[in-house]
């Protein structure tokens, strides 16, 4: 029987510099979809995934995070004290404690890729293999990472990655499965390849923000020489583990979201937005056309 997947990982150090000036105070992944910010979501999915430890690879000037994250008593009693004890109770339902919880933050003082950030993570995780969650990548509907854990032993591959077909002409913005070969959810590939020129691309097979890696995936990173803009790949090492340990991609059931870029944002905040009717006005106000001068 396969290791269950014990520890989640999530890389957020990145400085966010697409959502500047916002985020130039604001860590991206504190920024709200709605009213819950987006590391709120890949909380609630990792728990869902049923994860032991949760480890946050983050960035000294980001202590805002660690700040959310982590329970604030002091807060919740003030809230108390003003009568206000469902909020109170909200904060503290969403918010995780050192000591009730499996919770490690450690840092990544300089900026030198996804993989750099993982391998950040390595002295942290619980044996056995290890689920990689980026925040920006918010997918909405049935939570990715538990239908990934229940995937993963029956692959019989050590690296599993979450994709979704994309269109020819997307290809480059994605690492894309090579060698790929689909069975219902489950794609098969001899490896990947990072953000490829169209009439290069091995497949459409995009890899998106979830991984179940192998413990081997620590030692790769170790050696990986730097890629793409000097930095460490995860791409790149678990390319280079793929014969060894064996890759999966698997196709999951929900609609995802790049909230690294502000049109992602958008769209993700419409998309919540038309399903809730407290916004039904303002949509419907958004949609109507607009009054002709006079």
């Amino acid at each position: 029987m396969s290791t269950p997947v014990r520890t989640a990982i999530f890389p957020v150090a990145g400085l966010g510099t697409r959502f500047l000036p916002a985020t130039k105070a604001t860590p991206k992944e504190l920024l709200p979809v709605i009213d819950t910010p987006l590391i709120q979501y890949a909380i609630d999915e990792a728990q869902a995934a049923g994860v032991e430890r949760m480890v946050f690879v983050s960035h000294p000037s980001k202590g805002a995070i660690e700040r959310y994250v982590l329970d604030d008593a002091a807060l919740r009693a003030s809230l108390r004290e003003k009568g206000k004890e469902d909020l109170a109770d909200a904060l503290r339902e969403a918010a995780l404690c050192p000591r009730g919880d499996d919770v490690v933050f450690t840092m990544q003082d300089e900026p030198l890729g996804l993989g750099h950030a993982v391998l950040c993570a390595r002295d942290h995780v619980l044996p056995g293999p290890v689920a990689v969650i980026l925040p920006d990548d918010l997918i909405l509907g049935t939570p990715c990472l538990p239908e990934m854990v229940e995937a993963y032993g029956a692959t019989g591959a050590g690296h599993m990655v979450a994709t979704m077909t994309v269109p020819r002409d997307e290809v480059s913005k994605y690492g894309i499965l090579d060698g790929a070969e689909t069975a219902g959810r489950i794609t098969r590939a001899s490896g990947m390849v990072e953000k490829p020129a169209p009439e290069a691309a091995p497949s459409r097979e995009a890899v998106v923000g979830r991984y179940v890696l192998d413990a081997s995936i620590f030692e790769a990173l170790a050696t990986q020489e730097p890629g793409a803009g000097g930095e460490i790949q995860l791409t790149d090492a678990i390319a280079r583990g793929a014969e060894r340990s064996g890759l999966a991609g698997f196709r999951f059931s929900g609609t995802r979201f790049d909230c690294g870029s502000k049109a992602g944002m958008l769209r993700a905040t419409l998309h919540l937005a038309a399903q809730d009717p407290d916004y039904a006005d303002v949509l419907a106000e958004m949609s109507a056309p607009a009054p002709r001068a006079a």
